[in-house]
């Protein structure tokens, strides 16, 4: 029996962002222990091969859930294919003001501005460990996404990055850099021009080093804007094979609002996510294919919210899909709904 949507009429009683604070701390205490079964979905084996990895079926779950990576083993348990935790940043940050995270149910969509809230990639990185190293720890994928602090400045942001990449290298299964959030400023800025090629080239070089130094090689990952033209997106294509970076995920929200015009919330500020961001999305994973071969690793997110969704996104090109806000809207179910039949 699927009670979920009666968890969710509960939570969706309270303010957003309550509900997904204490909805973390629930899932933390099911991590491990005999409860975990309360949560646990058996669902088949849909292997990919991508990135040098084997991943158990193409759902899973996009950052920004769990940015401090408190419920890896509780989330797997559901189903995920592969979990990806953060953004993270070198130091702790509080975010944004409150409120900052709305809904719009009548387009199973959501708006946020947190702004990286964050807990640091130290303590990220402690936790994961501690996970790891436990009899019955999380073995699976695990994705880290790293960003820059909001008080970093434009020209040192690359550092930034560069930073958290060696912290959580010895972790991941692989890296997601997001430049692409639009809750911090300036920070889109780095999908284009001379800030992109600085990023990616120090990214790189950094790779190299710690897979010569560690003897293990750990994919980086783009994660990218719905927002840019066609034109945008074919020289960020362009970008990523020259300096041959590993994958891209698209996307991240959106700032457009023409979605949800004149419905309450629609005029808040901060990214869009859900249903509304659906097309646009998908049409960002078109624009990659165009220019990428035909097996470059893209992973594809935003409005993922039913089989059809997905299955346009593989159509497009992508080889994975990630889900969020569908699934804060659906449940479990949508995990299990997107495994069995893709």
């Amino acid at each position: 029996m699927n009670f979920y949507p009666i968890v969710r009429k509960a939570l969706f009683s309270k303010d957003a962002e309550w509900s997904h604070d204490f909805t973390l701390r629930q899932l933390s205490k099911l991590n491990h222990g005999p409860l975990r079964c309360l949560i646990a979905q058996k669902l088949p084996e849909k292997p990919v091969e991508l990135l040098g990895l084997r991943f158990p079926n193409p759902v899973g779950l996009a950052a920004g859930l769990d940015k401090d990576g408190r419920c890896v083993n509780a989330l797997a348990a559901i189903g995920f294919g592969f979990i990806e935790i953060g953004t993270v940043t070198p130091r702790p940050q509080s975010g944004n003001p409150k409120p900052r995270m709305f809904r719009l149910p009548e387009q199973q969509a959501l708006i946020n501005r947190m702004g990286f809230n964050n807990q640091g990639v130290d303590a990220l990185v402690e936790r994961v460990r501690v996970e790891q190293q436990r009899p019955d720890g999380f073995r699976g994928i695990l994705g880290i996404n790293i960003g820059k602090n909001k008080d970093t400045a434009e020209e040192d942001g690359h550092l930034d990055y560069l930073y958290c990449l060696e912290r959580v290298y010895p972790l991941a299964s692989y890296v997601t850099v997001n430049i692409s959030s639009p809750n911090t400023p300036g920070l889109r800025a780095f999908q284009q021009g001379d800030s992109l090629s600085r990023l990616l080239k120090s990214l790189r070089q950094k790779q190299l080093q710690l897979s010569d130094s560690s003897g293990k090689y750990v994919p980086i990952l783009v994660k990218i804007a719905p927002d840019m033209t066609r034109e945008q997106t074919h020289s960020f294509a362009h970008a990523i094979q020259a300096f041959e970076l590993d994958g891209v995920i698209a996307t991240n929200t959106t700032l457009d609002r023409s979605a949800v015009a004149d419905l309450p919330h629609a005029e808040e500020a901060g990214g869009l996510s859900g249903q509304p961001l659906t097309d646009k999305s998908t049409e960002v994973i078109r624009w990659l294919r165009e220019v990428l071969p035909s097996d470059f690793p893209i992973i594809g997110a935003g409005g993922v919210s039913s089989v059809a969704q997905a299955r346009e996104k593989l159509a497009a090109g992508a080889q994975l899909v990630q889900v969020y806000t569908g699934f804060i809207y659906q449940g479990p179910s949508l995990v299990k709904e997107l495994v069995e039949n893709l």
